[in-house]
C-alpha cells in the first residue's frame, strides 16, 4: 500500500483546513478527507471556496473532522452539494454543533447575498451564497458521533482515534493507523490545540508517537500567557464604561463567548466591575452555551446553570437587536463572529465605530483580510454594506483569551513525543507564524526541519507498507 497527502488548505494560511489522504493498493484507491473548513480573510483565499477541488468529492469515502469551528468544517455542504455521500466521523459534541454552526453559516450567506442584491454592491448579478440551508439539511444525516479515545474504522484497513484537544468543546486530536501488509503507521492530526490551564477546557491530550505529524501553528510565533486575565480584563470593562459609553466584544460563538461570560460572572460576583446589562448578541453563541451543560464530562464548569448571572440577557430576535443601538452607556455588548466578517456584530460595529465614547474589544486572532485584523491594525475606516465607517470608538485587544495554544503551549505538547516523527508539517498558520514554529522544534526539540507544504502540494508519505 502506498499512502500520499495533498493539502487543499491550511498550508501557509489559518483557514481553510481540508487534507485528503489516498491509499493505493496496486490499482485499488480509497480517499479519506481530514477537515473540510472555508477559507475566510483576504479576498484571495475567500475565492478558493469557489473554485473547483482538484478531486472529486465523490471519490471521498470518509471524511474526518478534528472540530465544528467554520475553517475546519464549513465547506462541507459544498462538498456533499458536489457529489460527496460517505461518512462524515466525528465527536458527539462537534455533531451537535455542526448542526447550529452550518445552519448559521449558510444563513448569513443568504442573508448578505441578499443584502448585497438589495443594495447593489456585489459585482456578481445576482450575487448568490456559496451553499444554502436546505444543502446544510443534506449533510447532517452523513455525520456520524464517535466516542474519544475508541477506534473507529474509517477505511478499509485504516481507523482513526479522536483525542481531546481542549480548544473547544469536542475538538480532537485525530490519530490515524494505517494497517499495511508488513508494518502499522500511525498519522497524527493535531487539529486545533487548546490552552493548558483554562479555566472551562481540559488540557490537550498527551501524544507519544507519531510516524507523520500535521501540527497547527497559529500562534508559533508568539506566547499568549499574560499573569492574571481577569484582571487585565477588569481593567478594560473598567475603562470603557467609565468613558461612559457601551463596551462591545467580538466573541467567537463557541468558545470564546462561552469564556467571556465565564470570566464576568466571576468579575460581578467579586464586585470588580460594575453591574451593568450584558447582552449575548449571537443566536449561535447563545445556542452552544445550552450545549455545555449536556456534556459536563468535557469541561471544567460542571453541571447547571454555569453562564447565568443577574443582568445577563439572551438577544434572541432581530427587532431587539436592532434597539441596542439605542444603548448610550453602561451596557456590554458580546456579539460574532469574532474576526468581524459576519453575523450581528458588524451591524453593532456599523454603528458603534464612529462614536468615540465607545469600546470595541477583540479577544481572538484576527487572520489577514479579516475587519478585525484592520481594526488591529489602525485603519481609519471600515467598508461594511458597501459603506465606508470612520473609526473613532476605542479598539483593544486581549490575546490571553484565544484559544489556541501558543508558541510555548505547542512546543510544550510537541515535547511529549518520546522521538521525532519520520515527516512533521506545519498547518495552520500564516506564513511568518509556521516558519517560527518550525525553527523552534529544530533548536528546541533538536527534530528534524519540519515541512511547510503550499496549497495543492501533494507528498507521498509511505511506500510499500
Amino acid at each position: 500500500m502506498n499512502v500520499s497527502i495533498q493539502f487543499l488548505g491550511a498550508a501557509q494560511t489559518v483557514t481553510g483546513s481540508k487534507y485528503v489522504l489516498t491509499f493505493s493498493h496496486g490499482p485499488l484507491q480509497q480517499q479519506l478527507m481530514v477537515d473540510c473548513g472555508l477559507f475566510q480573510g483576504l479576498k484571495e483565499l475567500r475565492l478558493r471556496n469557489w473554485d473547483t477541488l482538484p478531486i472529486s468529492p465523490s471519490q471521498v469515502d470518509t471524511l474526518v473532522l478534528t472540530h465544528a469551528h467554520i475553517d475546519h468544517s464549513g465547506y462541507l455542504p459544498r462538498l456533499v452539494k458536489e457529489g460527496f455521500r460517505g461518512r462524515i466521523l466525528c465527536t458527539e459534541a462537534t455533531r451537535d454543533l455542526l448542526e447550529i454552526m452550518l445552519l448559521d453559516s449558510a444563513k448569513l450567506q443568504e442573508e448578505e447575498a441578499a443584502f448585497a442584491n438589495a443594495k447593489g454592491y456585489s459585482k456578481h448579478h445576482p450575487a448568490l451564497p456559496l451553499y444554502t440551508t436546505e444543502d446544510v439539511q443534506q449533510v447532517l444525516p452523513l455525520l456520524v458521533s464517535c466516542p474519544y479515545n475508541m477506534p473507529v474504522q474509517a477505511l478499509n484497513q485504516v481507523s482513526v482515534l479522536f483525542r481531546e484537544a481542549g480548544h473547544i468543546l469536542g475538538a480532537a486530536i485525530v490519530e490515524t493507523l494505517v494497517q499495511g501488509e508488513q508494518q502499522e503507521k500511525k498519522l497524527v492530526f493535531s487539529g486545533d490545540l487548546g490552552r493548558y490551564d483554562d479555566p472551562v477546557m481540559f488540557d490537550p491530550t498527551a501524544i507519544t508517537q507519531a510516524d507523520v505529524l500535521l501540527v497547527e501553528s497559529t500562534y508559533g510565533d508568539r506566547n499568549n500567557r499574560v499573569p492574571d486575565p481577569e484582571e487585565e480584563l477588569a481593567a478594560v470593562v473598567n475603562q470603557a464604561l467609565g468613558r461612559g459609553g457601551v463596551l462591545v466584544i467580538a466573541a467567537f460563538a463557541v468558545g470564546r463567548t462561552q469564556t467571556m461570560l465565564y470570566y464576568l460572572k466571576r468579575l460581578r460576583q467579586q464586585n470588580r466591575v460594575p453591574h451593568v446589562p450584558v447582552y449575548v448578541d449571537s443566536p449561535m453563541g447563545i445556542r452552544v452555551s445550552g450545549l455545555y451543560p449536556r456534556y459536563p464530562g468535557q469541561h471544567r464548569l460542571g453541571h447547571g446553570n454555569i453562564f447565568d448571572f443577574d443582568g445577563l440577557r439572551f438577544v434572541t430576535d432581530v427587532p431587539e437587536s436592532k434597539s441596542l443601538n439605542l444603548l448610550e452607556q453602561g451596557a456590554i455588548i458580546i456579539s460574532a463572529s469574532g474576526m468581524c466578517t459576519g453575523g450581528r456584530i458588524v451591524h453593532h460595529l456599523h454603528h458603534r465605530l464612529p462614536r468615540p465614547q465607545d469600546t470595541v474589544l477583540l479577544i481572538g486572532f484576527q487572520a489577514e483580510g479579516t475587519r478585525g485584523r484592520r481594526l488591529l491594525e489602525g485603519e481609519p475606516q471600515i467598508k461594511m454594506y458597501g459603506d465606508m465607517v470612520p473609526v473613532l470608538c476605542q479598539v483593544q485587544q486581549l490575546n490571553g483569551f484565544s484559544a489556541h495554544a501558543d508558541r510555548d503551549e505547542l512546543l510544550r505538547w510537541l515535547g511529549n513525543f518520546e522521538q521525532a516523527p519520520k515527516r512533521t508539517f506545519i498547518v495552520h498558520g500564516e506564513p511568518l507564524s509556521s516558519a517560527a514554529l518550525a525553527q523552534g522544534i529544530q533548536d528546541q526539540l533538536g527534530w528534524p526541519a519540519p515541512i511547510q507544504p503550499r496549497y495543492l502540494e501533494t507528498y507521498s508519505l509511505f511506500e510499500g507498507i
